[in-house]
């Protein structure tokens, strides 16, 4: 069975709306993604770290309740972990505080297995924070010697954009070693002072990697891919109760659909039918509609556990 590997940050997200607290859930990007996928019947397996604290402890066991494999998550005993507040606003998008305790960034774990045609997923600052990006980039090289796809999510945060000129470099390697490159268009406003998701891609993406996903809040994502490929998908209509995990779940669908459509390294390199790219993201419109509908940051066991029905349908035949 092909393995879904996570490498990010974990948080505990304490949710707000009309400045009081309403919800505390574990979080976190990667793990956002890598929990909907668990639930959706994917093997997993999650690299970060945590401190030794009653929060630390409820993350690890979070993950291990959802099925994925913990064994990569350092617990550092001097170590608080960290906070994110994220307050709702009238259309139930969030603005984010992060509180970090670590006095050390730092990263120690035993790479997981990786075999030919697994998936990783990394992305935010986790990806190209300096402190930590020799054991990143190791990880990363790692799994591309054993025939991973590597899926990227810039996700960057206007809290870092002051750090851009020092962070470039970090991020061009990694759309040098990602497959497939996903983004929002306040990503690219922030790093490139770009908001034409064509431009973006000729300008900054696609001498890197021809698979590129552009997203933007409530507008068409659009696709560019190999021979030119170029579409927009709109995106489904639903009615929201939190915008927090939307765009993790749409990773978490995207990387579900290239399982539900058995598409592996080499097929991605040869180039993906117009079909199949429908099909792919269709499941991270579906994945991100669905995480929409609650406060939680990943999708509902219920809606897992159709998910997991599905994938296994699909792997008998």
């Amino acid at each position: 069975m092909r393995k879904i590997i996570g490498i990010g940050e974990t948080v505990l997200d304490i949710i707000f709306r009309n400045d009081q607290p309403i919800q505390a859930v574990p979080g976190g990007s990667t793990f956002n993604a890598i929990i909907s996928l668990s639930r959706a019947g994917v093997k997993t397996s999650f690299i970060s770290e945590t401190g030794n604290d009653r929060v630390g402890q409820m993350i690890i066991q979070f993950l291990k309740d959802n099925g994925c494999e913990a064994d990569s998550v350092s617990v550092y005993p001097d170590s608080k972990s960290p906070l994110s507040l994220a307050f709702l606003n009238e259309q139930n998008d969030a603005d984010y505080i992060f509180y970090k305790d670590h006095p050390h960034d730092r990263l120690d774990f035993t790479f997981p297995e990786i075999n030919e045609d697994d998936i990783v997923l990394f992305g935010s600052y986790y990806a190209i924070n300096p402190v930590i990006r020799p054991q990143v980039k190791g990880f990363l090289d790692y799994a591309r010697e054993h025939g991973a796809i590597l899926y990227y999510d810039v996700n960057f945060r206007a809290s870092h954009q002051y750090e851009v000129m020092k962070l470039t470099p970090n991020l061009l390697e990694n759309f040098e070693l990602a497959d497939i490159v996903r983004g929002s268009a306040e990503d690219f406003e922030i790093l490139f002072k770009k908001n034409d998701a064509e431009q973006v891609y000729r300008s900054e993406i696609m001498f890197y990697t021809k698979k590129f996903i552009y997203t933007n809040a409530a507008l068409p994502i659009q696709l560019f891919a190999d021979n030119g490929l170029k579409k927009q998908y709109p995106v489904d209509k639903t009615e929201t109760v939190s915008t927090i995990g939307a765009g993790d779940n749409f990773n978490a669908g995207f990387l579900y659909g290239l399982l539900l459509n058995g598409i592996t390294r080499s097929q991605l390199e040869e180039g993906l039918s117009e079909s199949q790219w429908d099909s792919i993201v269709e499941q991270g419109t579906k994945f991100s509609a669905e995480v929409c509908r609650s406060l939680y940051n990943y999708v509902s066991p219920e809606f897992g556990a159709a998910r997991k029905e599905e994938l296994e349908q699909v792997e008998e035949e």
